[in-house]
């Protein structure tokens, strides 16, 4: 079983959906952290989900959380951890259009 390490990076998420990563085939993934920016020059509100797609079944991680001008949320981390099976994805929406950046670091286990 090999385990490797990933960062996924996604700039200018807007107020439509942006699937910041999606669990590769044959791959089980544990992720690690998950921050979201906003980049945007006014307060924003941000939506995280995770899509299981076996179950196919939508969740939200956070819902409208407020983000500050130049701050940062962190979604996932600590000893917080989200497991995802293959084909499952996190999406990011934000309520202003081009305000965030997401990074999301996994394990993922092939």
């Amino acid at each position: 079983m090999a385990n490797s390490f990933k960062n996924a990076v996604t700039s200018g998420i807007g107020d439509s959906a942006a699937d910041v990563y999606t669990a590769p085939a044959s791959t089980t993934t544990t992720v690690i952290g998950m921050t979201v920016a906003n980049i945007h020059s006014s307060a924003i509100a941000v939506d995280v989900t995770v899509t299981d797609t076996s179950g196919s079944v939508t969740a939200y991680i956070v819902k409208a959380a407020p983000v500050p001008v130049g701050g940062s949320l962190v979604v996932i981390g600590g000893d917080q951890k989200l497991v995802l099976e293959t084909t499952d994805k996190i999406s990011v929406t934000s309520d202003t259009a081009s305000s965030v950046d997401a990074i999301v670091s996994v394990l993922e286990q092939s």
